[in-house]
């Protein structure tokens, strides 16, 4: 048997100086040999744990074996046997906390990259211009209305149609995916990949209705009398929180949510082909260290801003982004300013940023989520020049459709109850995702919409 190759084979990127100025992707992927290289590492363990750590089940030996083996139509032939948006997940999961975390050759080395190798054999199908076969059952002649085409509903509803339901998907928006299509940047998710795996799902015979905004246009009860036998809702979380703090009114701030949509919304990433109104100042500070706060941050520099700041209330280590997404950001020259915590912004005569007055920090005692809270450094103010704040600490479900449907309990937060198969308190009604848990991670929310269909077809027998 060969000798165990202790790091995991490494992925060809742009590098940071070009990737810096271009929407381009940033990750080029594996090659043939690359994806070869590192299926190898796999144990292949009797007991593989990393399968434990898979939210949508993912045989993931098997799959990989079929990838040592050069057997790559099989590898995603494999894969879509749960998860329906492979080339998504293999690029914006968090494996390293899923999957990952669980591999066991990572208890000695590094773990398999299978977040990797899982967009390998998906880029692979795609490049090949023949996509997998998937048998589908008879029709069971019941329809089943999906609210919402992010991941939790794309994967609800492709599970619920593969089962033999009618199943439609009523989006908001004039275009499908949500999150995937509005809130991740070009650079981490192109919108060809996107498109491609929206139109798998159509194929298998889900039918897409946009501009539709449940709550207004129609409500869950005239839903169910229009014959829909159960209802899932994956409306996400578009909601933004802010700090509420003096001078969030002023000209220059954003939500992080209201800046990735308008980018991805009116196609900033294509400029000068397309001419986006996004006001973005020379110098940028981004409240907050998540994914999206790092997806702002690295945006804002591709639209030109020379100094952009990531500001956070503590230390680096408790920074929830993925460890990927700091490094590249960091590689490219994002500014971090940790330990720190904005008190009010301040403007002009006319109204616009021109900085933010903050506070440095010490961190206290863990708080309720097991990290360190951070305490004030009294006499430790100061003012940062800035042009543009983007506030970047989460969001809530949009509140509209629980306005228009009393029946659903919601709780202090905003989100629908629900139980772990997603059943709410109406009957027939189902709800997973950042609807339910607030904002989280795409696998998890597609794991929510598998659930739930699962649920829902039990429930419909």
């Amino acid at each position: 048997m060969p000798a165990i190759k202790e790091k995991r084979t490494k992925v060809s990127e742009q590098k940071p100086e070009l990737r810096a100025k271009n929407f381009n992707e940033v990750s080029l992927g594996y090659s043939d040999a690359d994806a070869k290289e590192e299926a190898g590492r796999c144990l292949q363990c009797k007991k593989p744990t990393c399968k434990a750590g898979c939210p949508v089940e993912v045989d993931i030996p098997e799959f990989i074996k079929f990838i040592q083996d050069g057997d790559f139509k099989s590898a995603i032939s494999k894969i879509k046997e749960k998860n329906n948006l492979p080339a998504i997940c293999g690029r914006v999961c968090p494996q390293e906390s899923q999957c990952e975390k669980y591999c066991v050759l990572g208890k000695k080395y590094e773990p398999v990259a299978i977040g990797r190798l899982e967009r390998f054999a998906a880029d692979h199908e795609i490049s090949s211009g023949v996509f997998a076969g998937i048998e589908m059952p008879k029709a069971k002649g019941k329809k089943v209305a999906v609210i919402g085409s992010g991941p939790a509903g794309l994967s609800a509803a492709a599970d619920l149609v593969r089962m033999g339901y009618t199943v439609h998907v009523f989006e908001s928006l004039h275009d499908t995916g949500g999150v995937l299509r509005y809130g991740i940047p070009e650079f981490r998710l192109p919108k060809k990949i996107l498109d491609i795996e929206v139109e798998n799902i159509r194929k298998l015979g889900v039918e897409f209705k946009l501009n539709m905004v449940i709550g207004k246009i129609l409500t869950l009860d005239e839903l169910f009398k229009d014959n829909f036998k159960a209802v899932f809702l994956g409306t996400g979380a578009g909601l933004p929180h802010f700090l509420h703090i003096p001078g969030e009114n002023f000209n220059g701030v954003y939500s992080a949510n209201e800046f990735l949509t308008r980018v991805n919304l009116m196609k900033a990433y294509r400029f000068p082909e397309y001419d986006t109104p996004v006001a973005i100042g020379e110098n940028v500070s981004v409240i907050g260290a998540g994914n999206v706060a790092m997806d702002s941050a690295r945006v804002a520099l591709r639209l030109g801003a020379k100094k952009v700041s990531i500001v956070y209330r503590r230390s680096e280590k408790e920074m929830p982004a993925r460890q990927e997404e700091i490094e590249h950001a960091k590689e490219e020259g994002i500014n971090f300013e940790i330990l720190t915590y904005p008190t009010r912004v301040l403007a002009d005569i006319n109204g616009s940023v021109e900085g933010m007055e903050c506070i440095r920090m010490e961190l206290g005692e863990p708080d309720a989520s097991g990290r360190r809270s951070p305490v004030p450094i009294k006499g430790s103010e100061f003012i940062m020049k800035m042009n543009t704040v983007i506030s970047a600490i989460g969001q809530s479900p949009n509140p509209l459709l629980f306005q228009a449907t009393p029946a659903l309990k919601t709780t202090e937060r905003g989100t629908v109850v629900a139980n772990e198969n997603g059943a709410t308190v109406m009957p027939g009604v189902f709800a997973g995702g950042d609807v339910v848990t607030g904002a989280a991670t795409v696998i998890k929310a597609m794991g929510a919409g598998k659930a739930a269909a699962r649920a829902i077809n039990e429930f419909l027998k």
